[in-house]
């Protein structure tokens, strides 16, 4: 689903239970108000709110934006179309969720955790 040359331009996700819209946005390079909009328009793009309607989005929500903005920006896929082919194959989406710099960052936890015991 995404495209490896487009993974390496993005950050690694950061272990962290949960994320702000500011910090989604740079994560996946796509402005707050898109976020929102996107919300409306995805069903399954569904982030916990908090105090004053804050969203705070956990990591399949940023791996779920990832593939979106992929299916948008870069296979050109309209609104409609992207939301069907989401729906039509859920279990493509989850083989597509891990890229390189993510296997990278896993990898350094495991050696750090091994080399402790």
């Amino acid at each position: 689903m995404l495209e490896p040359k487009n993974n390496d331009e993005l950050p690694p996700i950061p272990p962290k239970r949960y994320f702000t819209i500011g910090e989604v946005g740079e994560l996946c390079a796509v402005k707050p108000h898109v976020l929102r909009y996107w919300e409306a328009e995805f069903p399954s793009l569904k982030p916990v709110k908090r105090r004053g309607n804050r969203r705070y989005y956990q990591r399949q929500d940023v791996i779920l934006i990832r593939q979106i903005k992929s299916l948008l920006y870069e296979q050109g896929y309209t609104i409609g179309g992207a939301r069907q082919k989401m729906s039509d194959n859920p279990e493509d989406l989850v083989k597509s969720n891990v890229n390189s710099s993510e296997i990278r960052s896993l990898v350094k936890d495991l050696e750090i955790v091994i080399a402790r015991l």
